[in-house]
C-alpha cells in the first residue's frame, strides 16, 4: 500500500509539472514556482512515508534499499528542479539565478514541505495502510539522538559531503550519476540515519519534523537549518 501510495504521488507530480511546462511557459516566474513546488512536494511526500518503514523487517535492508530506489527515481523524474534550499543558493551564489527567483524557488520549497505534510496527515489519518495506524499519535518523533553539537556537526559533514559529490559528479554521464548520487545519500542515510536522520536538506526537514521545529526551533533550526546551508557555503567559498 505505501508503494503504491508513493508511486501515486510520483505519476501525479509527472503530471502535474508536464501541464505546467505546457501552460505557463509564457510566465517563467509562475512556472518556476509551480515546478519547483511540485517536485519537493513528491520528494517530501514520499519521504514522510518512507519514514514509517524503517521499522519493516528486514531492518534496515528493506528502509535502504527503498532510499536508493525511490532516490534513483526522483533524479530520473524530477531534472532541473533543486528540491533544496542549499541547493538553490549555488546559482544564486555564482550569478546564475536572479535574487528575486532563488528566493520564489526557495519559497516553493518550503510551501510544498508543509503541503506535503499536510496531505500525508490527511493520508495516514485514514488508516488504509498498517504503518499509517497509529502514525499521527506520535507528536515530536525526534530523529536527534544524540547532542545538539553532534547533531549540528553530522549535518554539516554530511553537507560538505552531498554539495561535493554533487559539484563532482557534474561531469559524469547522467545515467551513472543519478545513481552514484542515490548510492551516496543511501550511505549517509546508514551512517547517520540513527543520530540525526541524515537529512541535510532544511525543506525535508520541516516537512518530516515541523512538531520539532514548534517545540525546539532553536535547536532544530541551527542543526537542520543552519549546518545545511553553512556547508553549502564551505563547498561554494572552497570552489
Amino acid at each position: 500500500s505505501s508503494l503504491l501510495l508513493m508511486s501515486g504521488v510520483v505519476v501525479t507530480v509527472g503530471l502535474c509539472r508536464r501541464l505546467a511546462r505546457r501552460r505557463l511557459r509564457s510566465r517563467p516566474l509562475l512556472f518556476a514556482f509551480l515546478v519547483e513546488m511540485f517536485s519537493t512536494f513528491q520528494i517530501c511526500a514520499c519521504t514522510n512515508e518512507l519514514s514509517l518503514l524503517g521499522n519493516v523487517e528486514p531492518k534496515p535492508h528493506t528502509a535502504l534499499t527503498l532510499t536508493y530506489g525511490f532516490t534513483v527515481l526522483h533524479g530520473l523524474t524530477l531534472v532541473g528542479s533543486a528540491c533544496n534550499p542549499c541547493g538553490t543558493l549555488q546559482p544564486m551564489w555564482g550569478g546564475g539565478t536572479s535574487l528575486t527567483l532563488g528566493a520564489l524557488k526557495i519559497a516553493a520549497q518550503f510551501v510544498a514541505a508543509l503541503l506535503a505534510r499536510v496531505v500525508m496527515h490527511f493520508i495516514w489519518s485514514l488508516e488504509m495502510a498498517e504503518p499509517h495506524l497509529g502514525a499521527l499519535s506520535q507528536g515530536c518523533s525526534s530523529p536527534m539522538q544524540t547532542t545538539e553539537l553532534q547533531a549540528f556537526c553530522i549535518e554539516l559533514l554530511f553537507s560538505v559531503v552531498f554539495q561535493l559529490a554533487v559539484l563532482r559528479a557534474e561531469s559524469v554521464n547522467p545515467k551513472y550519476r543519478v545513481h552514484l548520487i542515490a548510492l551516496l545519500i543511501t550511505m549517509l542515510v546508514y551512517a547517520g540515519g540513527n543520530l540525526t536522520g541524515a537529512i541535510f536538506n532544511p525543506a525535508l526537514a520541516f516537512s518530516l519534523h515541523a512538531d520539532c521545529f514548534y517545540d525546539k526551533f532553536l535547536s532544530y533550526s541551527l542543526v537542520y537549518w543552519i549546518a545545511p546551508c553553512l556547508g553549502k557555503f564551505l563547498i561554494l567559498y572552497v570552489f
